[in-house]
């Protein structure tokens, strides 16, 4: 892929898009269409009814009304007992984020940790992330993105149909999960309309980007059809010496032999030979300055990288399987998901990990290369039958997944970084000594059952599941095995009720579970932590109009935390517990023509209520309030006809962290960030369906530290982005 010299200025690069659209443009004809002479004759006219929407596809506007996260069934959202949210394509086209995390940004409950770094989705729902501090509950067409240690799938937006968030605990569906929620997306798949699209990007730090999305049917009867979509990406990362990109890849193909039977192969290949920075700064010149030897205080700019220059971060991901549905009759449907997933992954870097006074920072090395495999089945039947005066939607499954990660590593030490003068090139790395070859394993089965009964206008969801969960890890230097066996039931109940204006207030309980690794002093392994969480709401949803308004009040309760062992510190117990309490407002409302609106608002109030180190004090990264409010409004009329403006802000309270050597906290000040954007549509001149738009995050080049999660480890937060596209359909 051709790269720009870094030194050209953006504006040059934007003018070369706009000639090189004009011209596009200009070299097609532009002819208006004759008038029509009127008809005499009695014209019929027929029109066809709007497609209904599918769960597991497009929404026609910004807001989407079905959801199959809630329930593994394509459920309305007024019917779910749950908080969901649902980013439509459309959304994804309005902002075009270039990832999974930031296409979050303006949905409440969820925080994007880790700042600028676009190597992994790290997000924390309600106060609550995934115990290894890296994956979160990341799901791809109904099956979990398992990933281990520094393996981790990265899905891109380009080739995602929509992207969900549903709030709370959900191991009744999905087993073995941490409590806070799950991010649940669906891939693009193939439609029977021809589809030929071909965009291209270009924006700060060197970002140069194309991609294309293909699609038709094979035969006249719409019972073949395919979907190929593909982008190639390169860009300097945020950070000095730190580059990203990124090829891939998504062959779709699909049979309907009827209106009763879908298969669809899904695959997805992607190669990240960089795949950013990820690395850790310390407190001192970030939260606050830190003071060289002559007593002046400084603060690291935002571009600084601790490590060096030949730090890699690098990632091969390969996904293969299947969507299959059957309905035998009115009553009977039948289900399956399929998917086997491989990942190579090397993370070869010097990386912070403390602070020197006065002016250094201290430095490790790790080394770690891995080979995931992932296999993955859900299967579903979906009963319709009605017992009296209640109707019932019955599920009934079972899935399986099993990890396979082998783990080649070595861990060592590197030298100090100076803050004022860093010098690279020489690191002088010492191994431990001590390589850490293990493989990790991971197994679980789960059979559920879920009813959701209608009567009169009240809607009952009941549903409960039983996992079997092992564990392992396999020493090479040793040979030996390490294994937790854990078993595990978990239920919800929900009860909504549907009033005639759209209105549907309801309240759930729901709970969760997350195997522990370890044991404790007397070798007893751990039992696996729990969640639960009981949750209140209403939800208005319109049948006659494109909004969905919701409000949730929620408490959710993690225990069997691991917490230092009052009798000796190098061990733990099982007594923690964190409870996270929080109100939740969302709107998404194609007000008209005109305007797109979404607005946001979430507290959470989180707190160790039980710890030996902690208890009363927040956890790390949980920001209290967040606020995020988004509009775009497109001109229909008047000389302006053809553009769409759009401007968003996204505040985030502060955050807490934690000292590494005593346990204490400090805070991470708030931030308000101020996006825009404006698009203009190329069907007013010629080019139906096309358009160019820029997008600009962080409007106003805001300074701000995204988040610690210790002392050592604060993160920069993204500054100003511009990006170009041009997207040309034909």
């Amino acid at each position: 892929m051709a790269r720009s010299d870094a030194s050209q200025p953006l504006n040059t690069s934007l003018c070369k898009l706009a000639v090189l659209v004009a011209a596009a443009a200009g070299s097609l004809s532009m002819t208006a269409s004759a008038a029509q002479t009127a008809q005499k004759e009695d014209t019929i006219i027929v029109s066809a009814a709007a497609p209904q929407e599918s769960a597991w596809g497009p929404a026609p506007t910004i807001a989407a009304k079905r959801t199959a996260t809630a329930t593994k069934t394509d459920t309305p959202i007024e019917k779910t007992p749950q908080s969901v949210s649902v980013v439509t394509r459309e959304e994804l086209d309005t902002r075009q984020p270039q990832t999974v995390k930031s296409a979050l940004a303006y949905t409440p409950g969820v925080f994007s940790t880790r700042g600028s770094s676009t190597t992994l989705d790290v997000i924390s729902i309600r106060g609550f992330s995934a115990s290894t501090g890296a994956n979160t509950n990341q799901y791809l067409d109904g099956m979990k993105l398992q990933g281990d240690n520094y393996s981790e799938v990265s899905m891109d937006p380009y080739f995602l149909e929509r992207v969900e968030l549903l709030r709370g605990p959900v191991s009744v569906l999905y087993g073995k999960s941490h409590p806070g929620g799950v991010v649940s997306m669906v891939s693009k798949r193939p439609t029977t309309e021809p589809l030929k699209e071909v965009q291209f990007k270009m924006g700060t730090n060197n970002l140069w980007q194309t991609g294309f999305d293909f699609s038709d049917a094979l035969d006249d009867n719409g019972e073949f059809s395919y979907r190929l979509t593909g982008l190639g990406r390169s860009e300097d990362a945020q950070q000095k010496m730190a580059k990203s990109s990124r090829y891939a890849i998504a062959p779709s193909f699909s049979w309907r032999p009827s209106d009763k039977t879908d298969f669809t192969f899904l695959s997805n290949f992607q190669s990240d030979p960089d795949a950013g920075f990820y690395g850790w700064l310390p407190r001192e010149g970030t939260v606050v300055p830190y003071i060289d030897a002559n007593g002046n205080a400084h603060k690291l700019p935002v571009d600084f990288n601790e490590g060096e220059k030949d730090n890699k971060y690098s990632r091969r991901q390969q996904m293969v399987g299947y969507s299959f549905a059957h309905a035998f009759n009115d009553t009977w449907t039948v289900r399956q998901n399929l998917r086997y997933t491989r990942i190579h992954t090397l993370y070869d870097a010097v990386y912070g990990n403390g602070y020197i006074a006065p002016a250094q920072i201290s430095r490790a090395y790790v080394r770690s290369d891995e080979d995931l495999n992932n296999f993955s089945v859900d299967t579903q039947a979906q009963t319709t039958f009605a017992t009296g005066d209640v109707d019932h939607t019955l599920l009934t499954g079972v899935d399986y997944m099993r990890m396979r990660n082998d783990i080649d590593a070595d861990y060592g030490s590197a030298s100090p970084l100076n803050m004022q003068n860093p010098q690279y090139g020489n690191p002088n790395v010492a191994l431990n000594g001590y390589p850490y070859e293990i493989v990790n394993r991971q197994e679980q089965t789960g059979l559920y059952v879920q009813d959701q009964a209608e009567w009169n206008k009240f809607v009952l969801t009941l549903g409960g599941r039983y996992d079997f969960a092992k564990t392992s890890t396999f020493t090479r230097s040793s040979s030996s095995t390490a294994e937790i066996n854990d078993e595990q039931f978990t239920w919800r109940g929900g009860l909504n009720y549907l009033f005639d204006n759209g209105i549907s207030p309801y309240f759930s309980y729901s709970e969760s579970f997350e195997p522990v690794s370890g044991a404790s002093q007397q070798g007893k392994p751990f039992d696996p932590s729990t969640g639960k969480q009981y949750e209140a709401g209403v939800k208005y949803v319109p049948k006659d109009m494109p909004v969905v308004l919701t409000a949730a009040v929620f408490q959710l309760t993690k225990d069997k935390n691991l917490t230092a062992d009052p009798t000796n510190a190098l061990f733990s117990v099982q007594s923690g517990e964190i409870r996270s309490r929080g109100v939740e407002l969302e709107a998404k409302a194609a007000v008209n023509a005109n305007i797109n609106l979404t607005a946001a608002y979430s507290y959470t109030d989180a707190k160790y209520t039980h710890d030996t180190n902690f208890e009363g004090k927040r956890p790390a990264e949980v920001p209290r309030n967040m606020a995020s409010l988004w509009m775009d409004y497109t001109f229909n009329e008047t000389a302006l006809s053809g553009f769409t403006f759009g401007a968003g802000t996204r505040y985030v309270g502060d955050t807490s962290s934690f000292y590494a050597a005593n346990n204490d906290t400090f805070k991470v000040g708030s931030y308000t960030l101020v996006d825009a954007m404006v698009k203009y549509d190329l069907g007013r001149v010629g080019l139906p369906d096309s358009s160019i738009a820029v997008n600009v995050n962080n409007l106003f080049d805001r300074e701000y530290v995204s988040s610690c999660y210790r002392d050592t480890a604060c993160y920069w937060g993204a500054e100003r982005q511009v990006v170009a596209t041009a997207t040309f359909r034909f």
